[in-house]
């Protein structure tokens, strides 16, 4: 009995209640399931509710303090802290009270919403695009750890990529996005023109207007099933077409004559290529655009440097290989523009040096378009009585370019042969670099263009005009 004892006194508290509940933890019953008594002296299995403090009588313990009140300010406090308020500048309890005053006051309510309207046109839209000089900076970085087996020449460089960046945002299009309305705009003479088609038609009309250096590369021509047959007359394309040869005929350039008869004008392609087709363009004519713009980055490159001087023929005019890829590669930008206009993106210009080399090409291509325009009689006619001999300074206009694919140009106005003379400097105009850009692509006319002028307010026009001119369909 003793020795019994003895091991109930060493046993646990958890083994006793393991005990007292059987093996598998439940309680023991007594007879007629009435439970077994608690032994004296032992705590019950189960504790006790606690007594809440409001029972026991004792005092309640000090209630917190409360904070501060809402600021009490007087209407023109608060009207003065609107534009903070719109900023999300004040702080929570000027916040508090200002909110709280707007639900009162209907003058000060609609100066807020004035007021955040106005801060949400601050914040221009950020786009989930890469900075466009990333691809540069990294490529760039390879290629100097890595020099390339066949790299590509430095004037072919921003044709692949920008054709990289469209390509880019028009992977995730659908097919509303490829159908949605884009306004292709020039200028034309003194005014400005345009032409209605889709996301699509813009890239057919990259293939059209590309597959021109593709010729000149011995490439095949994408329009063949589309060049052969002649215009209906009497249609809308047809006029429009004509109009844009007249175009180049006011550039003061000659129409070459292709294949049956047709002057080979990227006008005249592209209008064949949408005629021809049997239905609108749609998403498949990215594929064979892009095949293309891989042939020719890929063509150039396995030629390397030597036939940048090679001439592309642009029906009413040439230009060196080295300036048709600059000038495609400027297209490219402009119609991605375009593009991304319609479906409401934003889009980013190119590389600074990319952006520099394209002002460049509008920047030498200036003087051959403003003698044209003064033989048409569309510009003032110059000063002097004879042109000025070829290679000798003439009246010059400084061109000054800000950004930071800008620069300065002296651009001869007498005579397209002339050099540039800070000598014989008589006007200097300045503008953005984006805005040159977009006033070469007609996007913007001569008369809204953002310049600073200062000299010969004639020069000046003209000189603006014949930039507008640069640009065709």
């Amino acid at each position: 009995m003793k020795r019994d004892e003895k091991r109930d006194q060493d046993r646990s508290p958890e083994e006793g209640r393991a005990t007292a509940s059987g093996d598998d933890g439940n309680a023991s019953s007594g007879p007629g399931g009435t439970p077994p008594a608690r032994e004296p002296g032992r705590p019950p299995r189960i504790p006790l509710p606690r007594a809440s403090v409001e029972d026991s009588g004792l005092p309640l313990p000090p209630a917190e303090p409360a904070g501060p009140g809402p600021l009490t300010l007087e209407h023109p406090v608060l009207k003065s802290l609107l534009g903070a308020w719109a900023l999300a500048a004040c702080s929570a309890e000027e916040t508090a009270a200002v909110e709280e005053h707007l639900g009162d006051c209907g003058a000060c309510a609609d100066e807020a919403r004035r007021l955040r309207e106005a801060v949400g046109l601050l914040q221009r839209p950020e786009s989930l695009d890469l900075d466009p000089g990333l691809r540069t900076r990294v490529l760039d970085g390879c290629l100097n750890r890595r020099p390339p087996r066949i790299p590509v020449p430095v004037w072919a460089a921003s044709y692949d990529a920008e054709t990289a960046r469209l390509d880019a945002l028009l992977q995730d299009f659908g097919d509303a996005e490829w159908h949605a309305p884009v306004r292709l705009r020039w200028f034309r003479g003194e005014g400005a023109t345009s032409r209605r088609t889709t996301v699509a038609g813009v890239i057919a009309h990259l293939l059209a207007v590309d597959g021109l250096v593709a010729l000149a590369l011995g490439l095949d021509d994408p329009l063949v099933p589309f060049t052969t047959g002649d215009r209906p007359d009497g249609s809308d394309e047809a006029d429009e077409t004509n109009e844009a040869d007249e175009t180049h005929k006011t550039h003061g350039r000659d129409g070459a004559t292709g294949s049956g008869g047709t002057v080979d004008t990227p006008a005249r392609r592209t209008e064949s290529f949408w005629a021809g087709s049997h239905f609108p363009p749609t998403r498949s004519v990215r594929g064979p655009w892009r095949e293309q713009t891989h042939a020719l980055v890929r063509t150039v490159s396995f030629t390397g440097g030597g036939p940048g001087t090679m001439p592309v023929s642009y029906g009413g005019f040439e230009l060196p290989l080295r300036d048709a890829m600059l000038d495609r590669a400027f297209e490219c930008w402009v119609h991605a523009e375009d593009i991304a206009e319609a479906v409401d993106y934003p889009y980013a210009p190119p590389a600074p040096r990319h952006l520099h080399g394209m002002i460049d090409l509008a920047a030498r291509m200036l003087p051959e378009t403003l003698a044209a325009r003064r033989r048409a009689g569309l510009a003032t006619p110059s000063r002097t009585r004879h042109l000025v001999t070829a290679g000798r300074p003439g009246r010059s206009l400084r061109l000054e370019i800000e950004g930071s694919g800008g620069g300065e140009w002296l651009i001869p106005l007498d005579s397209p042969g002339a050099v540039g003379s800070a000598d014989h400097e008589v006007a200097h105009v300045a503008l953005d670099d984006v805005e040159f850009c977009r006033l070469a692509a007609g996007h913007v006319s001569p008369e809204e263009a953002a310049a600073g002028q200062l000299g010969d307010r004639e020069a000046i026009r003209d000189v603006l005009f014949a930039a507008a001119s640069l640009s065709r369909m």
